[in-house]
């Protein structure tokens, strides 16, 4: 099996699940798969006769994608699935591929994405945010496609450091980046940006600063107030640390006049008897 090449860009083969993914996010899912590497192979697979894979072939040929037409001959049997699947292992002991872009919201294909990745081969999934967790988890790494889509991207001087209306809450984010952080324990407490990226997506392949508002991990950092944030003389990157929580004050004593405590009552003598 072919190992990644440091000196070359990485081959990527992209499989399209057409069931289960929108045509609409074609321009953003290539543009994103070019910061990974080449696609080398592009192919989409389903029933183009159908109304929800049709939308696919308006675009075949602006991305230079090769279409599967499988026909269902039988409700209920999913014969696109069975190809991609198929088609995915012939690639995968081609050994001419240094990952697979697996797109799809279908858990069906968790278990390709393992075996992919039993071979040393990484792969990248895309789909909805209602992917299963099974799935994504299988991933190298794992984007969701509304994150793709056009009215997401933000192009005006007012978007320079957000996108559109959020997907998730930053709370979410803010939690899984303070583990994070504690996790990575450096010696002086900062750590640099670049790494604690690679180690969020090491423990959740899906995370992504574009579900949450942001077009990049640092303004999502500077956002949570969580972090201290600094840049590194010489151009050393940017580096992080938690920032130091401010200690908890006490209560103010209460002024006033001190009252001196009442002496109890002296228990009466016993009057002497006379006579």
């Amino acid at each position: 099996m072919a190992a990644i090449r440091s000196d070359t860009t990485r081959r990527l083969a992209v499989l399209i699940d057409a069931d289960n993914a929108s045509a609409k996010i074609a321009d953003g899912l290539f543009e994103e798969i070019a910061k990974i590497g080449e696609a080398s192979v592009r192919r989409v697979y389903g029933d183009f006769s159908s109304p929800r894979s049709k939308g696919w072939v308006d675009i075949l040929a602006r991305h230079a994608i090769v279409p599967q037409q499988q026909f269902a001959y039988t409700i209920g049997k999913n014969a696109s699935d069975i190809t991609l699947v198929i088609d995915a292992m012939d690639l995968l002991h081609s050994g001419r591929f240094d990952g697979f872009c697996l797109v799809s919201s279908d858990s069906d294909f968790t278990r390709l994405a393992a075996r992919i990745r039993e071979q040393g081969v990484d792969v990248f999934g895309f789909g909805e945010q209602k992917t299963p967790e099974s799935f994504r988890q299988a991933c190298r790494r794992f984007i969701y496609t509304e994150n793709l889509l056009p009215e997401r991207s933000g192009t005006d001087a007012a978007s320079a450091t957000k996108v559109a209306e959020p997907l998730a809450g930053q709370e979410e984010a803010t939690r899984l980046m303070l583990r994070v952080i504690a996790q990575m324990d450096t010696e002086d407490g900062w750590a640099n940006l670049g790494t604690f990226g690679k180690q969020i997506l090491n423990l959740a392949p899906d995370f992504d600063p574009r579900t949450y508002g942001f077009k990049k991990l640092s303004d999502l950092v500077r956002a949570t107030e969580e972090f201290e944030v600094r840049e590194r003389d010489g151009g050393g990157g940017i580096e992080i640390r938690e920032a130091p929580k401010e200690p908890t004050k006490k209560p103010a004593a209460r002024r006033g006049r001190s009252r001196t405590p009442r002496k109890a009552a002296e228990p009466k003598k016993p009057a002497e008897k006379t006579g």
